[in-house]
């Protein structure tokens, strides 16, 4: 179909949650690059919000998916089912959990994370402790549990009540954190590094001060990697960063490659106090969303993934800095791996990333002056090389 038609469609039947979209839809991609239905072509650096690890249609992901497709695709958690199982071993054999559950979604992971948190403690026999803190500029979900959860103001407006007995506290204030914790604090709940509100990063100093007020206060902690997991960072885990471990974590994004699946991931004291009847999901963890995880996993520790996100974000960020030491317009440039936000001292940067998408770089914009890079992990030193050489011509 050509665009227009496709536009006039959208808007006729799709609620308009999503506003005037890029004017563009894309066909097929491969790699780093996408296809749109008017031939153009161009390269991913945003990577469908940090989904696309593998870039786009990796034989070994689209084979997994089509050959779990032609076998089985759903069941029911009534049955075992082997892809979960072998999903499970992978994603506990690689990080500090010893069970799993799976979602279809980020939020749903981190619903499942608050449950399992509220849970724990009402099993515990110590039903008033419900209350979770939270960092402010934080985003967990658009669920109404996960919205109350999220630090932002402009995404709770609209839906109040909100679920209570959630607050939320500045990042890196150790002082307002301890203030925060009462006789009702459960958990602390928080993101390694901010994505959505422009890739704030938690000091070490910090982290190391959180886990140790948890340890103190007998305080569950909580860590959302939807977007910074799974070798977003440079680590596979963000928790890897700062020698501390959580007890609860989440994943989503990456976990399928694209395909829709998120994980809950917890030590064996926490998880279980789940029992029987107290959590579940008709879609999570089906054989074709877990295939999928499987493949993607597998691909990210195979073909070192974690380790190119590593050195190529050095290498990007490298870059970055060079260019900001000509164009004073960028005024800080952070991150960690290939999760990294361009500071801007003006509100250009919706007017950046117009100007990239139609040279043929995707990139993301966080308010009016942060430009955001997400690229897929498979990325090389001549994809940043070309996107440096263009991106440093449209800065004032």
């Amino acid at each position: 179909m050509e665009l227009q038609s496709i536009i006039d469609m959208d808007q006729n039947y799709f609620m308009n949650t999503y506003g005037s979209r890029t004017q563009v839809c894309f066909t097929h991609g491969e790699g780093m690059t996408l296809h749109a239905t008017d031939g153009k072509t161009y390269m991913d650096l945003l990577g469908g919000i940090a989904v696309n690890a593998l870039g786009h249609s990796h034989p070994a992901l689209v084979n997994a998916i089509t050959d779990q497709a032609k076998k089985i695709i759903h069941c029911s958690s009534l049955y075992y089912i082997e892809q979960q199982a072998k999903l499970a071993k992978l994603l506990v054999e690689n990080s500090c959990a010893d069970k799993v559950f799976f979602a279809n979604s980020g939020a749903e992971a981190n619903e499942g994370a608050i449950k399992l948190a509220r849970l724990y403690f009402r099993k515990k026999d110590q039903p008033d402790r419900f209350e979770i803190i939270t960092l402010e500029k934080s985003f967990h979900g658009r669920t109404l549990a996960t919205l109350a959860a999220t630090g932002q103001e402009k995404y709770q407006k609209n839906y109040s009540p909100l679920t209570p007995k959630f607050l939320s506290v500045p990042i890196n204030d150790l002082d307002a954190l301890r203030g925060a914790i009462t006789d009702y604090t459960c958990a602390i709940m928080l993101e390694p590094i901010q994505g959505e509100s422009g890739v704030n990063l938690t000091s070490i100093e910090y982290m190391h001060g959180v886990r140790e007020l948890c340890d103190q206060y007998g305080i569950l902690l909580i860590f959302d990697e939807v977007q910074c997991g799974l070798g977003r960072t440079g680590k596979l885990f963000g928790y890897q960063h700062y020698g501390i471990e959580p007890d609860i974590f989440t994943l989503a994004k990456a976990l399928g490659g694209g395909f829709p699946i998120g994980a809950l991931l917890a030590k064996n004291q926490f998880a279980s106090s789940f029992e029987p009847g107290d959590h579940g999901s008709t879609f999570g963890g089906n054989p074709l969303a877990c295939a999928a995880g499987l493949a993607a996993l597998s691909v990210i520790l195979d073909e070192k993934l974690v380790e190119n996100s590593f050195t190529m974000g050095e290498y990007l960020i490298s870059e970055l800095v060079k260019v900001s030491k000509t164009s004073p317009v960028i005024t800080d440039v952070r991150g960690k791996g290939l999760m990294i936000g361009i500071q801007l001292g003006s509100p250009i940067a919706k007017e950046l990333t117009k100007k990239c998408f139609d040279a043929g770089f995707l990139v993301g914009s966080v308010g009016n002056d942060i430009v955001r890079l997400l690229p897929p992990l498979i990325i090389t030193k001549s994809d940043i090389d070309t996107f440096i050489a263009f991106f440093s011509t449209i800065l004032p």
